[in-house]
């Protein structure tokens, strides 16, 4: 004859099975953010998003990008050596802000000459269901060990199940008995560097003289494209082409409060990605050399915002211009 105690230890566990189930699939519902060793990790519902990578480099950056149905959105290169990617720009880091010219120091470049961002406190790094949140604080060095500014830098990353963005805000602030000089300079401000099979050209051969077409597209809001592109002004780009046989790609939006909206576009046809509010005179020559200065006075600071949109298709099919017009209208929404 069955006991009591044999009946009731599988119902017992049944019911621990039936608890423990749902919290472990919530633990995974949502943005989760872990910190490991020089980087924190990123999750949406269970699957890696990205990394947030302190140390290791000059400065801050996102890598690996992965796509909602987990493709890499950038480069791998130099983070990882992968057959098949062009190795120029060791610089072009995944996803970050720099810039080549601040008081006179290049915070863009690795050429063992550059100043570094370097990662100081996390003021605020919190998981949610809808959107998860990391907020830093970093310090601009010369080489030399000069101090020149300090940044808060706070990602805010969304849950979405057909995509995935984010938004990359960041405070500039000068020491409070020395400006800021932001130079006229094209490699600058918030940049990406895209998958190698998104190129809109492909990479030339040795002894090449012109590179063959690629597969992938540049396109912004005002309808310009590919290498016309470059150097445009316009409140958003995109950037698509194939990764692993799908269609994918990458927007991003600049923010209405940012200096000199709609800014210009430092697109490239090898996959560089950056918005630029600095390089005037470097995208039109009509402009007076230096037109591109931007100067935060001593105590003073300058704040960029801007917001990233990982999509499946073009920038038709991704529908970027009503996602721009959607992100408008919620920071009309949120500011009254």
């Amino acid at each position: 004859m069955m006991t009591l105690r044999r009946v009731l230890r599988p119902l017992a566990f049944s019911g621990w099975l039936a608890i423990a189930l749902p919290l472990l699939a919530a633990a995974k519902d949502g943005v989760q953010i872990t910190q490991q060793e020089g980087k924190l990790r990123v999750e949406i519902n269970g699957q890696h998003f990205t990394d947030y990578n302190f140390e290791g480099a000059p400065r801050p950056y996102l890598y690996p990008i992965l796509s909602h149905n987990g493709l890499g959105m950038t480069r791998n290169w130099p983070m990882k050596e992968v057959p098949g990617e062009e190795r120029d720009h060791i610089h072009h880091r995944g996803l970050w802000f720099g810039h080549r010219h601040v008081n006179g120091f290049s915070f863009w470049e690795e050429t063992g000459k550059q100043g570094t961002i370097k990662h100081t406190e996390f003021k605020e790094v919190k998981s949610g269901k809808d959107v998860g949140v990391i907020k830093a604080l970093n310090t601009w060095t010369s080489k030399e060990g000069e101090f020149v500014c300090t940044d808060e830098t706070t990602i805010r990353i969304y849950n979405r199940k057909d995509s995935r963005m984010l938004d990359y805000e960041i405070t500039i602030t000068a020491p409070k008995d020395k400006e800021v000089v932001f130079g006229d300079d094209k490699d600058a401000a918030m940049a990406i560097r895209v998958a190698e099979s998104m190129r809109v050209h492909k990479m030339r051969a040795k002894g090449q003289k012109k590179a063959d077409p690629g597969e992938g597209h540049v396109v912004n809001s005002e309808g310009v494209r590919d290498s016309e592109a470059w150097g445009k002004r316009a409140k958003w780009c995109d950037y698509h082409g194939p990764v692993e046989g799908k269609l994918m790609g990458v927007a991003i939006f600049d923010h209405p409060s940012n200096p000199r909206h709609p800014t210009w576009w430092h697109v490239r046809e090898y996959g560089l990605f950056a918005a630029n509010a600095f390089g005037l005179s470097n995208f039109d020559k009509t402009q007076e050399k230096g037109a591109g200065i931007l100067k935060v006075a001593p105590g003073g600071s300058l704040t960029f915002r801007y917001h990233f949109y990982f999509h499946e298709g073009d920038e038709q099919q991704a529908e970027v211009a009503r996602h721009y017009d959607d992100y408008v209208r919620q920071i009309r929404v949120s500011s009254k």
